[in-house]
């Protein structure tokens, strides 16, 4: 099948002589999507801080975990993916469609090398659907004029927001553009939010973000952990509230708490 000229567009915008966060991420997580510039990186940002990889599991596992509650338990069918990333295993709609395969979805992304790839990935089962969206989470009003054409936006939406505000340096900007994605949406909403934290006990942390900050892109901001739990207010925040993504409902089977990683996140819910 021919490429569409989106595609095409995406793949003469790549860029392989600098290293990418979503590439990395990729990296990170076994896959193929990466050039040996980001593969250079990622080694180097492991030496810094050797856990970090952990960071990308962890959060793939709570998108998992946080998916198939908001479909299982909360009855939601339609779900908004801000800052997709590179498709890998489980992403959103494969969770949520293998539970309820009505399901529609819209991904949204503005990495031409995340568009090179969702056309043949992000295919969904034929009684939902999915689609995706070339746009930047802080164009907000045409993500959500375009989502709506897939989206019923007067039915409850889970707003997905993994890793991605951590792109957006002002805060009061990032609060400003979750508040107004989260206020487009009904009651019976929820918003799903993970974020690289800064903590005086992971010292090493700030050293391998300082490092990609130098030396990568987009930039990186991190926040701590009140301030991610901020991006909640107003709303309903689930159990266990805004955690280490990987104590986030774990699925370990004995009852004990992983070890943290400095990726947090949480639920809530708009009621």
């Amino acid at each position: 099948m021919a490429e569409s000229p989106a595609v095409n567009d995406a793949r003469g915008r790549i860029r392989t002589d600098q290293p990418h966060t979503a590439r990395i991420w990729n990296y990170w997580l076994g896959g193929k999507d990466n050039y040996p510039v980001d593969q250079q990186a990622g080694d180097r940002i492991r030496q810094l801080h050797p856990g970090i990889g952990e960071y990308a599991l962890a959060d793939r596992r709570f998108l998992g975990r946080a998916v198939r509650r908001l479909v299982g338990e909360y009855g939601i069918r339609q779900f908004l993916d801000i800052g997709t990333g590179l498709p890998s295993a489980d992403n959103t709609h494969e969770v949520a469609q293998r539970i309820a395969p009505e399901s529609r979805i819209v991904y949204v992304d503005n990495d031409p090398i995340v568009l090179a790839h969702a056309e043949a990935l992000l295919v969904g089962t034929p009684e939902g659907r999915t689609d995706y969206l070339d746009e930047d989470l802080r164009n907000v009003d045409t993500i959500l004029e375009q989502a709506s054409r897939t989206l019923d936006l007067g039915e409850p939406v889970a707003l997905m927001l993994l890793g991605v505000v951590i792109f957006v340096e002002e805060d009061e900007e990032a609060y400003g553009l979750v508040r107004r994605l989260v206020d487009a949406l009904p009651a019976g909403s929820h918003l799903v939010l993970s974020h690289t934290v800064t903590r005086p006990d992971m010292p090493d942390v700030d050293a391998a973000v300082a490092f990609w900050n130098e030396n990568g892109t987009p930039k990186l901001t991190q926040r701590t952990p009140e301030a991610v739990t901020r991006f909640f207010d107003g709303l309903e925040l689930l159990p266990p509230g805004v955690v280490s993504c990987n104590r986030w409902h774990p699925e370990t089977g004995d009852g004990e708490l992983p070890p943290e990683v400095a990726m947090f996140g949480g639920v809530g819910r708009k009621v």
